[in-house]
């Protein structure tokens, strides 16, 4: 039966793991969360629109 994991990895897969990781950390840390940020705020922000046009902006009401 093959090996399918090393228990001690080459110098190689350490750098290209590292390589991965850091890509990956870049990818999710200037690329995904920030696209994520932006959707939820911006998804709150809407469904706050539509409440106001709805029932009316917040406060006392007017006379």
């Amino acid at each position: 039966m093959p090996k399918l994991v090393d228990a001690h990895p080459g110098e190689a897969d350490s750098r290209s793991l590292r390589y991965r990781e850091r890509l990956i950390f870049f990818a999710l840390a200037f690329g995904i969360w920030p696209l994520v940020a932006v959707g939820v705020v911006g998804g709150y922000g809407f469904i706050v629109w539509m409440l106001q046009i709805a029932f009316g902006p917040p406060g006392p009401p007017s006379h």
